[in-house]
């Protein structure tokens, strides 16, 4: 397979994993954290450190309606439920390195 191709699938791989964040809005961002190291907002900060790496400056809001598919404020107002005590226990127990 040549890199463009394989490009091409991996975009679409993402543009795919938006889509299906975008349809589960049920999903808190703490329990993703919990469950697999990452959320949201971790991919909005590869977003922005993938453009910065291309030479392009792009800031921490524009990098996270990129993935929220609206300001983040907004999700976060629409969308965003109070985290319980055992959420933020099991985060602190698991939380990533980086």
């Amino acid at each position: 397979m040549d890199q463009h191709t394989r490009t091409e699938l991996e975009a679409a791989a993402f543009r795919r994993l938006l889509a299906h964040l975008d349809s589960r809005k049920d999903v808190q961002n703490i329990d993703m954290m919990n469950l697999t190291g990452f959320c949201r907002n971790c991919l909005s900060r590869w977003y922005q450190e993938a453009a910065e790496a291309q030479g392009l400056s792009i800031d921490k809001e524009t990098a996270r309606e990129a993935i929220y598919g609206m300001p983040y404020d907004d999700w976060k107002a629409q969308y965003q439920s109070d985290a319980s005590a055992a959420q933020f226990a099991d985060f602190e127990k698991n939380k990533p390195a980086d």
